[in-house]
């Protein structure tokens, strides 16, 4: 014979067993939330990074030192900006609370 309220071949009351599938669902959901927040700002960091190495591996400086390190200052102050901004929506997704 059976176990549990009317019959329910799981002993228990169907509506517990149905609030502890729903936690169960709900905990899953926040889960997969997070790993997809963390993996939006490992993404992120990474493009920040690989652009800004990029964008600087453009540049072709010429000239004595001054007039060099004044080429890749002038370059790092477009560039700064863009990747300032990458870091901070990786930010947001690292610290994000559920």
């Amino acid at each position: 014979m059976s176990e549990g309220g009317f019959g329910f071949p799981f002993g228990g009351d169907p509506e517990d067993l149905l609030r502890g599938l729903r936690e169960f669902a709900e905990q899953q959901a926040e889960s997969v939330q997070e790993t997809q927040r963390e993996q939006f700002a490992t993404l992120t960091l990474n493009t920040a990074v690989e652009l800004t190495a990029a964008a600087l591996s453009q540049i072709e400086v010429q000239g004595s030192a001054d007039e060099q390190s004044v080429a890749l200052r002038d370059a790092m102050r477009v560039l700064f900006p863009e990747a300032v901004a990458l870091v901070s929506a990786a930010r947001q997704g690292f610290m994000r609370e559920t």
